[in-house]
């Protein structure tokens, strides 16, 4: 039968596919819009399926608040092209609506939203695959919930989205922290919020690094003693190639792998535990100043360094919470 333009272009403001596609779809389906639909859904789910072990490493990040309630919503695909179209954006914009309107609480509720044509954020996203030919996928939602949030899109390129909720309305500071966290990538709001499994996997590898530099200082200490540039013996390769340059002589070398074996194993044996574990705690310290938002250095302060807590104390500010998602590996 014949499809009518007025047909297409109905199911293609219904749908979001291509032209070509849609009118494929109506012709299969003997101009019956509910099969159609049916059609370009199924579409949808086998590109989906045949792409699903591609990486989806671009995407769009976008964040919107409202009086009471803010979210952010990230939906993945393959390629920067399909990530900065209109229709992917436009795509994401509408999801990112009905999870602010719905007050959505977990991603699953927000893939089970009902968008305007009347089908499921997931279900949209799937058919958006079978369009572009793309995997995709709608992998990231944070909320906050109350006043005083503000939002921060970093350089407007849906990459990356902060969320910052204070205990006090301030907009400017608002806009500071949400930038703080966008560049300062913390971990957690304070010590206190670091999960403890965070905590003992830091403490175990500061006290494996502080064995290991222990080490190596008194091995570096033993072939300086005995005369040996320690640089030049630091891996088998470089010693077989300083010995070719004439660099070091054979019994140099041969010297050096002997003090290496012999002194490294006799220090990892007499490691003075105390001093290991206060060395230890001390880089632990410097994680929590370096990851925890409240204890970073602030970014935006004029003048004299400052922490994050003291530029908002100053200002008879609290932060509540705060959200961070990104598409780029930090």
């Amino acid at each position: 039968m014949a499809i009518s333009i007025e047909d297409i272009k109905k199911l293609r403001a219904m749908t979001g596919a291509g032209l070509a596609d849609v009118k494929k779809a109506l012709t299969e389906a003997e101009g019956d819009f509910e099969k159609a639909k049916e059609l370009l859904r199924e579409r949808g789910l086998a590109i989906a399926a045949k792409r699903s072990d591609r990486e989806t490493s671009n995407g769009c990040v976008l964040v919107k608040k409202v009086e009471g309630f803010a979210a952010m919503v990230a939906v993945k695909c393959e390629t920067d092209f399909v990530a900065n179209g209109k229709d992917f954006i436009q795509m994401t914009q509408e999801i990112l609506d009905a999870a602010v309107a719905a007050r959505a609480k977990s991603l699953d509720e927000v893939k089970a939203l009902k968008l305007a044509n009347g089908e499921e954020a997931q279900a949209v996203v799937t058919q958006r695959s079978g369009i572009t030919g793309e995997k995709m996928e709608l992998d990231g939602y944070n909320f906050l919930e109350g006043d005083n949030i503000s939002v921060y899109d970093h350089m407007g390129k849906h990459t990356l989205a902060t969320m910052v909720q204070f205990n006090a309305e301030n907009e400017e500071a608002g806009h500071k922290i949400a930038m703080q966290v966008a560049a300062m990538k913390p971990v957690a709001l304070d010590e206190a919020s670091v999960p403890q499994s965070v905590k003992d996997e830091e403490y175990k590898v500061a006290v494996e690094k502080t064995k290991e530099e222990q080490v190596e200082k008194a091995v570096a200490a033993a072939l300086k003693k005995a005369g040996i540039n320690p640089a030049h013996v630091d891996s088998e390769d470089h010693i077989e190639s300083n010995v070719k340059k004439g660099w070091l002589t054979q019994e140099d070398a041969d010297k050096a792998k002997q003090i290496k074996e012999t002194v490294a194993a006799e220090k990892a044996a007499n490691l003075n535990e105390n001093m290991i574990e206060n060395i230890a705690k001390g880089r632990l310290a410097k994680f929590f100043k370096e990851n925890c938002l409240v204890d970073q250095e602030f970014q935006f302060a004029d003048g004299d360094k400052v922490t994050v807590k003291d530029w908002l104390k100053a200002q008879g500010l609290e932060i509540v919470a705060y959200k961070r998602f990104t598409l780029v590996a930090d």
